[in-house]
């Protein structure tokens, strides 16, 4: 914020948003307009009303701060032409960021951004300045919580959870869904406790983001309150932390295998799941054992939510914290995800931990790690061009197969793999590893990370 996130920028961004809605649907297009609880939302909240009444678009707009999925669902049930959504979503305070979501609730993909920028680009061309109605007589608010409540009530068995006793403590992170999983808990007569729940435009002074360093406070309230699950949102809820009964944080790549062999189990849905490239391949032995057909996209959930339009999955996940499922939005909800984890320890009776155990013994056991290095220009220059070869042997590992949907994948004999995606923001590469046992990961990391640097 106030470096590249201007005023002058969100305007352009957001003219380059209204001329695209416009030439896509010339009459009476409609936009919702929200945001999560970062500085200044508010403001940009108007000033994209007021650029969208320009240009005889309709904005629908949201006062409170939302969470994205929320947004999402709501594009659906409004049958709007999209929506703008300021949010950093995970990312430190001080960052802030446009979100468009096409009419199908979806986050955009790369043709209609493509197309996007192709706007603005012809705005800088010829200096063209951004009408605006400062009147905005067009503009009208929305609420969408009542609507997608309602519609988390169809989706999870909250009863379930009441009545096996769950104790459950929910940390939003200052962030939009306070208010949202933990109302619906409370109402169903859940005992749940909540952290974290009031407006702080810095999130504590870091990243709103429920990974495993920043879950202390929540991990000492469950102490407290002797609950059996502890359940995370971040800036905008698309992504989700889980903390199991002992304290122990399960990683999203072993909570969206457990959701994906519950959901299975509990509704009978067999129609497929999808995973990121990144994502572990305890989902590709579970949908061997169910006899479900695998997509496996590149990265980013627009890929998968692709597939969730298409009917042709029963979840679909990424190893980033982001899931959803049949029947629902096309966009990542971490507030699902949360409460499904909870109706699932309620329905088996059992911890995430001792679950995740049984699922080992039933297709094998898996150790994914993902860890970011940076890189000097010199560093970078040369990795990127070793990028480009198809090795054979890797570190004493046979490789056995080569994917490139996304970054260079290494798939060897026994199982294991590695996985490197260049960042397109800054001088880092994401190194994804995963071994069958906790001794092979630790030797597969060391010689992943020998092999950039070598």
């Amino acid at each position: 914020m106030a470096e590249e996130f201007t005023f002058a920028n969100v305007r352009r961004a957001v003219t380059g948003i209204a001329r695209y809605v416009a030439s896509q649907n010339p009459a009476g297009a409609r936009v919702i307009v929200g945001r999560d609880p970062r500085f200044l939302g508010e403001t940009f909240c108007a000033m994209a009303a007021e650029i969208l009444a320009g240009h005889g678009i309709t904005a629908l707009v949201i006062a409170e701060a939302a969470p994205t999925p929320t947004i999402a669902y709501a594009v659906l049930r409004e049958h709007t032409d999209g929506a703008i959504n300021f949010t950093a979503s995970h990312n430190p305070p001080e960052y802030n960021g446009i979100k468009f979501s096409t009419p199908d609730g979806a986050p955009a993909l790369p043709e209609v951004t493509k197309k996007i920028e192709a706007e603005i680009a012809a705005l800088d061309a010829v200096g063209g300045s951004t009408p605006g109605s400062k009147q905005n007589p067009s503009a009208k608010s929305l609420d969408p919580k009542p609507a997608y409540m309602t519609r988390l009530k169809e989706i999870v068995d909250l009863k379930s959870i009441q009545r096996a006793g769950v104790r459950v403590v929910y940390d939003p992170f200052w962030g939009a869904a306070r208010g949202y999983p933990d109302h619906l808990l409370r109402e169903a007569g859940v005992d749940v406790s909540v952290i974290h729940d009031c407006r702080d435009v810095l999130f504590g002074g870091h990243a709103p983001e429920p990974d495993d360093h920043l879950l202390g406070a929540a991990r000492a309230k469950m102490r407290e309150k002797r609950a059996h699950l502890g359940i995370a949102t971040d800036g905008d809820a698309d992504r989700f932390g889980v903390v199991d009964e002992d304290g122990a944080f399960v990683q999203p790549n072993y909570i969206i295998a457990l959701l994906f062999d519950y959901l299975v189990e509990s509704r009978g849905w067999r129609n497929g799941v999808a995973k990121s490239v990144a994502t572990t391949n305890l989902i590709n032995a579970l949908a061997r054992y169910h006899k479900v057909e695998l997509h496996e996209t590149p990265v980013g959930f627009k890929y998968i939510g692709e597939l969730i339009k298409q009917d042709k999955i029963v979840i679909g996940g990424e190893e980033s914290a982001g899931l959803s499922i049949r029947h629902h939005v096309p966009e990542k909800d971490g507030v699902l995800a949360g409460l499904l984890c909870c109706e699932m320890v309620a329905q088996r009776g059992k911890s995430l931990g001792h679950q995740l155990k049984e699922l080992f013994a039933k297709v094998g056991s898996f150790y994914p790690r993902r860890e970011n290095f940076r890189l000097t220009p010199e560093v970078k220059e040369k990795f990127t061009g070793k990028l480009e070869s198809d090795p054979r042997d890797f570190a004493g590992h046979r490789v056995g197969e080569v994917v490139r949907k996304d970054g260079l994948k290494l798939i060897f004999d026994d199982g294991s793999w590695v996985c490197y995606r260049l960042s397109g923001t800054e001088p880092v590469v994401r190194v994804y590893s995963e071994a069958r046992s906790e001794d092979g990961l630790e030797k597969l990391n060391a010689a992943a990370k020998q092999w950039i640097f070598d």
